[in-house]
């Protein structure tokens, strides 16, 4: 281990080194069972006699902190009571953050998968194509054919050119590669966007219910955060507030609730952006799953006036840990946005690009999206089979064709029903999501959002059978 030892005289040098190492270890810089440097290397290190080292080391023996092992050397055997003696900066002094950070929620550990587990937003592990990926993922890490220093900020060439063929034949978008900025998901690329559009106090609209960490996002940003209704048709333009500088919206397949938006409404939302001068990102995140119904057109291939963003994700169709989605923007602020993903990261892993340009030209993808689609479609059809006919007294599915998810409104019982719901579904095993949580407003919808990525076929009746025991028993519970 490369220990840093700090001497900061030249007196009582034996005391400094043990002083250092002593401070180390209590403060769990080194571990037990971690070896440390033998003293000829120490002492050689620090320009000093090895002797004055192995004093030091003789000191941390006495105390039980380390311990010498015949012909292996000296490891940190443990830890010595009291304190340190160090003063660490945070008791000295408190940094302050902006405000705004202290507003949002705290990170949380990702929840342990559930055997009845219908959380939204996370694809079947199980389907995915492990032995191909590693296959072309190995091929790009040989030294032949990775990068010997940083690489373009766009991202590879070869993926943007992809990511162009994928999203023209699945979605109807032209673009060419030089419009495409390949990006850590879709939430970074939202950052990106915020980052070269707005001020701080820009007004930026988003759908309610919606999506969470996009509002959070363009809070942290200083933008002010206007939520606007939905209904049947998707976003209501005429909610929209005339000062908002963006707004960003979930047309294919709204989140939560799940419902295309209208063709009137694409057409007045475009002509909203352009007498406002308004920047739109489309959020297209899980469209690729569709299982009915006429696919409707982009928003960005509507656009005529260069105002829509378009935002898509390989999260949902392969691994959300792979971290890799893209942007395409109009040619006004590419140049902006290559600059501001510079700055951010310099560019998204190389390797991870390069493989998933094959993936995409050898059509893998294709046939990988193909065969989710066909799964979770019977999956769809069955968790919306049982909430229409076991359900039908507490429940309001919301139409929905497309997507990883479905949601249902509570008839009655509003959000106490829910939230007592939820409290019993965890302690029977079974994972879901609240609707209310993805409202920011209130009154928030009462209702629950049912992913079926990570739910197995085979689980749906029990974990439906047991959510409807739930809902059964939180209806008919005394109130206190």
């Amino acid at each position: 281990m490369d220990l840093h030892v700090n001497l900061q005289s030249r007196r009582d040098i034996a005391g400094q080194i043990y002083r250092e190492l002593r401070a180390a270890i209590l403060d769990g810089r080194l571990r037990r069972g971690e070896r440390v440097p033998p003293t000829r290397e120490l002492a050689k290190r620090l320009s000093v006699s090895r002797n004055t080292v192995s004093v030091a080391y003789e000191w941390l023996t006495a105390e039980g902190l380390l311990a010498g092992r015949t012909r292996a050397g000296s490891f940190v055997q443990g830890e010595a009571p009291g304190s340190s003696g160090r003063v660490r900066a945070s008791s000295a002094m408190r940094l302050r953050a902006r405000a705004i950070w202290s507003t949002l929620p705290d990170p949380r550990a990702p929840d342990a998968p559930m055997a009845h587990d219908f959380r939204v937003g996370i694809p079947d592990a199980r389907l995915f194509p492990f032995e191909t990926w590693r296959r072309l993922l190995a091929r790009q890490l040989r030294a032949a054919t990775a990068p010997s220093g940083h690489a373009e900020a766009a991202g590879h060439l070869g993926l943007r050119e992809a990511v162009t063929r994928h999203v023209g034949v699945a979605r109807g978008v032209h673009a060419d590669a030089g419009d495409v900025l390949v990006t850590h998901g879709a939430q970074q690329a939202l950052d990106l966007i915020g980052r070269v559009l707005l001020e701080p106090g820009d007004c930026v609209a988003v759908e309610e219910p919606g999506y969470p960490p996009a509002r959070m996002l363009f809070q942290s940003l200083g933008a002010r955060v206007v939520s606007v209704p939905v209904d049947a048709e998707g976003l209501d333009v005429r909610a929209l507030p005339d000062d908002a500088r963006l707004v960003y919206v979930t047309p294919s397949h709204q989140f939560p609730l799940g419902m295309p938006m209208s063709p009137a409404r694409r057409t007045a939302l475009l002509d909203w952006a352009k007498q406002r001068d308004a920047v739109v990102i489309e959020d297209d995140y899980d469209s690729e799953f569709r299982f009915g119904g006429r696919p409707l057109e982009t928003l960005f291939s509507l656009d005529r006036s260069g105002r829509v963003i378009y935002v898509g994700s390989f999260s949902k169709v392969m691994l959300p840990a792979l971290r890799l989605g893209f942007l395409i923007a109009p040619p006004s602020i590419q140049r902006e946005l290559r600059v501001a993903k510079q700055v951010s990261d310099w560019h998204s892993q190389w390797p991870a690009q390069a493989a998933l340009a094959r993936f995409i030209d050898e059509g893998l993808l294709a046939r990988h999206i193909r065969k989710m689609r066909r799964e979770y479609e019977s999956r769809h059809e069955r968790i919306l089979e049982r909430l229409t006919r076991d359900f039908g007294d507490w429940l309001r599915p919301v139409p929905s064709v497309a997507g990883l998810h479905l949601s249902a409104t509570l008839r009655r019982g509003g959000l106490k029903l829910e939230r007592e719901t939820l409290e019993r579904a965890q302690a029977a095993g079974v994972g879901i999501e609240g609707l209310s949580s993805y409202c920011a407003s209130r009154p928030a919808q009462p209702g629950f959002v049912l992913g079926y990525g990570a739910v197995a076929t085979t689980h749906i009746d029990e974990g439906l059978r047991r959510l409807r025991a739930c809902v059964a028993a939180a209806a008919t519970a005394k109130r206190p």
